[in-house]
């Protein structure tokens, strides 16, 4: 069996990769892993609004049921609210059914321990052996009494929703919000939060018909609330991606903010309060270079990690640091989730902005991005990329070209056949030339893969 695990668990094209024979062998494999340290482990399952979702909920709860574990079935919610509920209600694991911003034919299977961290590598190399025994049908079958039970709570959502609420102490009333739940997990959540604040709400991307998950909506896609918040002169518009682990924002002029922005921002306001542990802001090597610069003119340090809202997490937790996240959107407030959390973002930067008294253009001066190019090239195979030579020598004449006012990064996709390639500095049509020359030779050498 090849490697199963990504970046961000098991993902894939449905009955293509991901089949439901597959998730009932990892709902298996899982329960036999958490069930050696106790005889009944009780997972959390939830879900985003994929077609696949409910066909992958039900192969996942039948195998694990069938080693024995306890599901409690939450149905659509989003991937944060799986990692705090696990943790508030002392359950074993949770799992989420999600592929995040891909497109609907994908979907992924990502799982959580009882205290809300996604499982280290290890953890999910053990699942894979477990998952080649169920396959093998060697793994217990227990009988009669000892088959595990299904619940569905269908109040779970509105339980998150309050916790999300409960993070802030002022009233958002006042401010004109447009939503883009990118017809998503947090489609519904999404509004009720927000309303319940007592912001005005305009939500769009929040009809979820199984397919239109992530088309032309959310985080990945920005002109449409760009467009809405002109339209109806809103204050700041917010954008989830599928599973609502992501936020990216609107000012009320139409520009886009990114997580580098956000962290920043709600980093100062930490500071400000005495609650940012040793002052640092934990970012990923993507962070632009205006963050790094912006933060230490504030006083505030940074620490890069490589691309993946875990690296972030597992730094974080190492040191007890209070903020990190990726230029993504995926912003991690450990005093309060142990995950990337779209909606307690959103909610975060709403309060910031009311106590501010402040338009959101004003703030985001606190940063000056420098320009930012990156190229995604779709290719044969990721391997062997970073022995190429010919690949090596136009990365390093990049660099030397760029000197010390820029840099380039090039790196593989953790969950699609791709490569990416990255060049900062000041002079835009530099950074085309650069990149374009680097995604060329990578296409010859890697083999292209025509979109």
């Amino acid at each position: 069996m090849s490697r199963l695990f990504g970046t961000d668990g098991v993902r894939g094209v449905v009955n293509a990769f991901l089949t439901p024979e597959l998730a009932y062998h990892l709902g298996r494999a899982a329960a036999a892993y958490f069930g050696r340290q106790k005889k009944r482990p009780v997972f959390l399952i939830g879900r985003d609004t994929r077609i696949s979702g409910a066909m992958l909920e039900n192969a996942l709860a039948a195998g694990i049921c069938s080693v024995g574990g306890d599901v409690v079935v939450a149905g659509v919610v989003p991937t944060p609210a799986v990692a705090y509920l696990v943790r508030k209600h002392g359950w074993d694991a949770g799992v989420v059914i999600s592929a995040s911003h891909n497109k609907f034919p994908d979907n992924g299977i990502k799982f959580f321990d009882g205290q809300g961290f996604k499982l280290p590598d290890a953890v999910e190399d053990e699942l894979e052996i477990l998952c080649q025994k169920s396959s093998e049908n060697d793994l217990e079958r227990p009988t009669g009494a000892d088959i595990g039970r299904i619940l569905h709570s269908r109040e779970l959502a509105h339980e998150y929703a309050a916790f999300v609420e409960s993070t802030v102490d002022v009233s958002l009333e006042g401010l004109t919000v447009v939503y883009d739940g990118a017809n998503g997990a947090a489609s519904a959540v999404g509004p009720e939060v927000f309303e319940k604040l007592g912001a005005k709400v305009i939500a769009i991307n929040v009809d979820p018909d199984g397919v239109n998950i992530n088309e032309n909506a959310g985080s990945t896609h920005m002109e449409g609330l760009q467009a809405a918040v002109l339209k109806y002169g809103a204050d700041v518009g917010i954008a989830n991606d599928g599973d609502a682990d992501r936020c990216l924002l609107v000012d009320e002029k139409g520009q886009t903010l990114d997580g580098d922005q956000i962290m920043l921002l709600c980093a100062k306001q930490l500071k400000e309060q005495g609650r940012l542990k040793d002052d640092m802001i934990v970012g990923t090597v993507m962070s632009n270079i205006g963050f790094h610069k912006a933060a230490h003119e504030l006083g505030m340090k940074t620490y890069s990690t490589a691309v993946g809202d875990r690296y972030v997490l597992e730094k974080m937790r190492e040191a007890g640091y209070s903020i990190g996240g990726e230029q993504s959107g995926h912003v991690i407030f450990l005093d309060y989730n142990s995950t990337g959390d779209g909606l307690l973002t959103a909610v975060q930067m709403l309060a910031l902005i009311k106590k501010s008294g402040q338009p959101l253009s004003e703030l985001a001066k606190v940063m000056v991005k420098y320009p930012q190019l990156l190229v995604n090239v779709h290719v044969v195979t990721k391997t062997g990329w970073d022995e190429n030579p010919l690949i090596k020598a136009e990365i390093s004449e990049a660099a030397r070209e760029l000197g010390e006012n820029g840099r380039v990064l090039v790196r593989p996709s953790g969950t699609e056949a791709l490569i990416r390639v990255m060049a900062e500095g000041p002079d835009q049509e530099q950074l085309e030339r650069l990149c374009n020359t680097i995604a060329e030779t990578i296409g010859r050498e890697q083999g292209l893969v025509e979109e």
